[in-house]
């Protein structure tokens, strides 16, 4: 039996590993950024790098050199990694894991390991108790007192864990609107990952210009929402929030808040790259302003548009800003036109009471989505609710809620289960009837997922596959799917592919729908909601399609029912 190629999630995790244990042993820093440039860019790949690198062709992406194509092929063929494998018998028992430490980083770490002979979280909890580590030069009580919290709290023996972009917009945005009212500010905005819209963020940055710093300051950390104050400057302040987001804010001068804004914004990978075209040209960037290299003249920025364009750049949108090719695209005029959450004209997987998880009835639903401007809802219960006669009774009450509806429309659809064997479980004479059917796998993820979903689309009455891998952000990585394969599939038989946008899936990921927009698989953006108040989660599904690259004509809720259903026949 021939062995599974790694997957991309299990070769970036080894990247991630490796980067790790070479800083701990002090190994040189560009080695140590390659690796964890190729962890990111891994990640980031929709197709198999493993497949790649043995076809001889990753060294073809960015970030993913010779060396590193050399360690995928040798993970592949044998298993082990023989770099790895030599520094995890260096660094010996749990050293790796202080590193997710507060204050702990991979000197320290090292320090600690050699000089106290600590290699456990075990024995780090009994130096940190036996005031040890305070011995040490360059660390304090405090220091102490963070660590014994830390473990306390479980944190070291993984990364720690990132917050969804679902829970911090909403906080990031009230702080936003906090810091708006207050009477010395200019300009404030959000910056970081939620700017771009990426699933899931570590810390909330906020970036603002004012008349008067040192009062902003003092009136972020007095906030009512604030638990405790980590640092507080008269131009820079961190707190952590009642729900233990961690916020971080910067006071700028006007001239250079643009500056500041691009800066930490990012993504790393787009800045990186920036600056080094910048660099190639005679300039040198800073987040204080570009300077002319030859004249010393330091130019600073009101707005990122001035930003880029004296850079020579079109101004990109911070949902592209991942080192994904949008420099070139800006600099040449062929940046999209990104979808926006305005052109949604309908909501296309959603529940109601009829779904034992659903919170709000058919009407309720439909009233809730024409507030938000929508002409239309496919309402999709889940297809197991709905059987022995009660998918016709379902029906019945749309017919009635349509009635007293006006202009609005509630259409017939459901949310199918692809089973374990790639069937789908509603009989296709009941298919036939309905206007939409998402077809979706919810269970054996392990068995056999892409011919199971392969199967699914050559069904004639699936319209569309749902929430493609399954996934659940921070709790399951969901379906090893051949994406490639999929999408593929999905062009041959015109099947749609959403993109979810509940917070914990936003499946597909943004690079598998930047797959498929480029193929011309037509994708949904829906919600997936269960009440009310998640038709809201329109707004991360767009997120997630302007990361792709997604325009509106991609998108097909975009259109009119009508056009929904000429493109149907």
């Amino acid at each position: 039996m021939v062995a599974a190629l790694p997957r991309n999630i299990d070769l970036a995790d080894r990247f991630d590993q490796l980067a790790d244990l070479s800083e701990i042993l002090g190994e040189q820093s560009f080695r140590v950024a390659a690796y964890r440039r190729a962890a990111t860019r891994i990640r980031e790949t929709a197709s198999s790098v493993a497949e790649l690198a043995l076809q001889g062709k990753a060294k073809e992406l960015p970030d993913i050199g010779k060396t590193i194509e050399a360690k995928i092929v040798e993970l592949a063929e044998t298993g082990e990694m023989a770099a790895l494998a030599k520094r995890r018998a260096e660094v010996p028992g749990e050293v790796a894991s202080f590193m997710r430490l507060p204050g702990l980083g991979p000197k320290t770490a090292a320090r600690i390991w050699r000089e106290l002979g600590a290699t456990t979280l075990a024995e780090l909890k009994e130096a940190a108790e036996g005031e040890k580590i305070r011995a040490l030069s360059g660390f304090g009580a405090g220091t102490e007192a963070k660590i014994l919290k830390a473990l306390a709290e479980g944190a070291g023996p993984t990364e720690p864990r990132r917050g969804l972009l679902g829970k911090g917009l909403p906080v990031v945005r009230e702080v936003v609107e906090a810091l708006r009212a207050h009477p010395s500010v200019i300009d404030v905005s959000d910056a970081g990952s939620t700017r771009r819209r990426r699933e899931t963020f570590r810390d909330l940055d906020v970036i603002a210009t004012s008349t008067d710093p040192a009062a902003l300051t003092a009136h972020f950390v007095t906030l009512p929402w604030v638990l405790e104050v980590v640092a507080h400057g008269d131009t820079k302040a961190t707190v952590i929030d009642r729900g233990g987001f961690r916020l971080d804010l910067r006071v700028v001068p006007p001239e250079c808040y643009g500056d500041l804004l691009q800066h930490f914004t990012g993504s790393k990978d787009h800045n990186i790259a920036l600056r080094e075209d910048a660099q190639r040209r005679g300039l040198s960037i800073s987040e204080y302003g570009v300077t002319v290299v030859e004249t010393g003249e330091i130019n600073t920025f009101r707005d990122e548009t001035a930003l880029y364009e004296f850079l020579g750049y079109a101004f990109i949108p911070p949902e592209l800003r991942e080192d994904g090719g949008e420099l070139e695209a800006a600099r040449s005029g062929r940046l999209p036109q990104l979808v926006e959450l305005s052109d949604l004209r309908g909501e296309m997987h959603c529940h109601s009471t009829w779904s034992a998880d659903g919170k709000a009835t058919i009407e309720e639903m439909a009233r809730a989505a024409s507030a938000r401007g929508y002409e239309f809802l496919c309402l999709t219960d889940h297809s197991h609710y709905l059987r022995e006669g009660r998918i016709e009774q379902q029906w019945e009450e749309i017919d009635e809620v349509n009635e007293r509806l006006g202009s609005m429309r509630v259409l017939r659809g459901v949310e199918a289960n692809i089973n374990a064997k790639g069937v789908v479980d509603v009989p296709d004479e009941v298919l036939a009837e309905l206007d939409w059917v998402v077809a979706s796998l919810h269970t054996s993820f392990d068995k056999s997922p892409t011919e199971r979903v392969l199967a699914a689309i050559d069904n004639p009455h699936v319209d569309c596959i749902g929430h493609l891998t399954g996934r659940r952000i921070s709790r399951r990585h969901g379906a090893d799917l051949d994406i490639e394969r999929v999408i593929g599939r999905a062009v041959e038989t015109g099947t749609a592919l959403e993109i979810n946008g509940q917070p914990d899936r936003l499946d597909m990921r943004d690079v598998h729908a930047r797959l498929a927009g480029e193929a011309g698989v037509l994708v949904p953006v829906t919600t997936d909601a269960h009440s009310v108040e998640s038709l809201a989660y329109a707004e991360l599904g767009v997120g997630q399609a302007r990361r792709a690259w997604l325009t509106r004509e991609h998108v097909l809720n975009t259109r009119p029912w009508t056009e929904i259903e000429e493109w149907k026949r």
